[in-house]
């Protein structure tokens, strides 16, 4: 049963006027993310730098009235191993299909070091990063390809390769915090079910399908795009479980549809896709929905005017009214 439906936004956009636009769409959980890709890393250290300030927990606090939950959705790994660290501990970081350690993305799950690193890194981040809910999302590096081939490494998936990263971090987070959740995200080269590696327990899945056609619905049998993002979705929510499953969808991210440039372009709400994806959701039995908004600030609304989330929500809760 739908639970909990939201929107994740980029933080430096968050303002009484989103907050209040979430409200009015009937949405209950507030996303903030760090602009994702190459440089997130950066993204991330920015957001720390204005977790804190005055205005931003004035409007952590107006949401907290309001009866919005607040979340962190980010891309964290480089964050968490930083790159500079190479010189020291090159065996930390991941070996190319040349046999070569570089510190470009990612890193070598194989490390012991590595992991109990990062997992203590996680838990210092999960002290910055309060989520009002227990559930964090420290996803690793925003790119494809760049797992780790060395001798130990290339015989596990993407998807492995993750999950053993997933499952140090939230050892790390639960000594914080002994209710934790972590996210695996389904996204990209890790679309996939994980093959030698079992999560720990509290690790929940999020389905995340960037590479979907968002002009077909999700289900389109027709669409080899969609189709292909669609399939291992049922082996996922058998490996993960259903509890706490959530989808991260696209449906209103405008930094999608804008090329991830700026100025934000007008952005329609294809009401039809939203209303037949949200039924196929809900029949595979995910507990929460959301979708990136970004690039939906002020600047949108100078430009383009007020974007649809009202009519996002009430699709949203149209869906949860008919379970009840």
């Amino acid at each position: 049963m739908i639970q909990r439906y939201g929107a994740v936004i980029h933080p430096e956009e968050l303002s009484d006027t989103w907050l209040e636009r979430m409200k009015q769409a009937g949405l209950n959980v507030l996303g903030l993310h760090p602009v994702g890709g190459v440089h997130a890393d950066q993204s991330l250290k920015d957001m720390i730098e204005d977790e804190f300030l005055p205005e931003k927990q004035a409007l952590y606090a107006k949401a907290r009235s309001m009866g919005l939950e607040i979340e962190y959705e980010m891309h964290a790994l480089s964050y968490l191993l930083p790159r500079r660290l190479f010189e020291r501990h090159p065996d930390w970081f991941r070996m190319n299909e040349r046999g070569e350690r570089v510190n470009d993305f990612n890193f070598c799950v194989s490390s012991p070091q590595a992991l109990d690193y990062i997992a203590r890194r996680a838990q210092v981040l999960s002290q910055i990063f309060r989520p009002t809910t227990n559930r964090y999302y420290f996803w690793l590096d925003d790119v494809a390809g760049y797992g780790c081939h060395c001798p130990q490494c290339r015989s596990l998936t993407p998807s492995d390769q993750q999950l053993i990263a997933v499952n140090a971090m939230l050892r790390g987070i639960r000594k914080v915090n002994p209710e934790a959740k972590l996210a695996y995200i389904a996204y990209v080269d890790a679309l996939k079910t994980p093959v030698a590696v079992k999560p720990e327990p509290g690790v929940f899945l999020e389905y995340a399908p960037i590479r979907r056609d968002s002009n077909r619905p999700l289900n389109d049998a027709g669409c080899p795009q969609n189709a292909a993002e669609a399939e291992p979705i049922a082996a996922l929510l058998d490996f993960f479980g259903r509890k706490d499953s959530q989808v991260l969808e696209y449906w209103v991210d405008n930094s999608r549809f804008s090329n991830w440039t700026k100025p934000p372009q007008y952005m329609a709400l294809n009401e039809a896709v939203m209303a037949q994806d949200v039924a196929f959701y809900k029949e595979m039995g995910f507990e929460s929905l959301t979708s990136f908004a970004c690039y939906l600030g002020d600047d949108y609304v100078s430009l383009h005017g007020e974007p649809p989330i009202r009519r996002y929500g009430e699709i949203l809760r149209s869906e949860k009214q008919k379970q009840q």
